[in-house]
């Protein structure tokens, strides 16, 4: 008699983020690990994408949980984003949640302008306001990229949600630049549109508290063997990122730039990491000092 598959839901992101899970559902990896792991896209999340993307001015009057919201209220039980969210995310939580590894996917955002407009290089954009979705990666990685350019007053960010409204904010002149991930970056470059600076950052898994040892050891084995089915031949797997544009742009995957499709062997998230970026959060005022990595990080050993 064998063993009963042990349950669990995991969120999906963008698909340049959740590749991974997607890689791992599909050639059956989870359930070789002992897993039966349900794929959860939150209403949420659905509603946000197909919303107006109405600008909002101040992180402030964003709540920091998003789409993510659902690992509150018990709709999954792991999600992953941006290093920067998640520890803010997690200070934030009711339900003790915590951050236990960093994530496959090493993600890159890139600020994109119009292939008309007179800004060029990152000084052009001082108090020039760049589109973003507030406390996600290309809220945190806009602040990381330009403050080497300009005072840290002169960066100027607006919140437009998700990458779609972001993207269409920029093409419809309603903003002069945006923040915005894979397949939007090479979609902009199809169409002509500038890339100001670009840069690559990590993510982090979190996980509520029903996910013990053997679900996580189980996430992590399948990561590890769907991040070599990817860096074997990412190829099957593009038409994810491609069925995420607009049919109207005529976006393929011969359009994407591989080389910013990057994924590695999820790793523990080390203290020195934490603390680099907690101060970082602390300085711009996006975390409390005393979310220290005790109280955010839960390190759970992969067997």
């Amino acid at each position: 008699m064998t063993n009963a598959l042990k349950k669990t839901r995991v969120e999906l992101n963008n698909a340049v983020f959740s590749l991974p899970d997607h890689v791992a559902k599909a050639e059956g990896y989870f359930e070789q690990e002992g897993l039966d792991v349900d794929l959860v896209v939150p209403q949420k999340r659905k509603d946000m994408i197909a919303a107006a993307g109405a600008p909002i001015q101040q992180h402030t009057a964003i709540q920091s949980f998003l789409w993510h919201e659902g690992i509150e209220k018990g709709e999954f039980s792991v999600y992953h984003a941006c290093e920067w969210g998640q520890m803010r995310r997690t200070q934030d939580t009711h339900t003790g949640v915590k951050v236990i590894t960093k994530r496959a996917a090493v993600s890159t955002q890139a600020i994109i302008v119009p292939k008309n407009s007179k800004l060029n290089v990152p000084q052009d954009l001082a108090n020039v306001e760049v589109a973003v979705n507030f406390h996600a990666g290309s809220h945190y990685i806009t602040l990381g990229m330009l403050a080497g350019f300009m005072r840290k007053e002169e960066v100027k960010t607006v919140h437009i949600g998700v990458p779609n409204q972001r993207f269409r904010a920029v093409l419809e002149g309603r903003v002069q630049a945006a923040a915005v991930m894979e397949p939007w970056i090479s979609l902009a470059e199809k169409l002509g549109m500038k890339v100001i600076c670009e840069a690559f950052y990590n993510g982090l898994e979190v996980a509520d508290t029903s996910v013990d040892q053997q679900i996580f050891s189980g996430l992590h084995r399948a990561h590890i063997k769907a991040v070599d089915k990817i860096n074997q031949d990412i190829t099957p797997w593009l038409h994810l990122l491609v069925d995420e544009v607009p049919k109207e742009y005529g976006f393929t995957a011969a359009d994407l730039h591989l080389p910013r499709l990057r994924y590695n062997y999820p790793e523990p998230y080390a203290p020195e990491e934490f603390q680099r970026t907690h101060d970082w959060m602390v300085d711009w005022g996006l975390i409390k000092s005393e979310s220290t990595f005790d109280k955010l990080v839960d390190i759970r050993v992969a067997v």
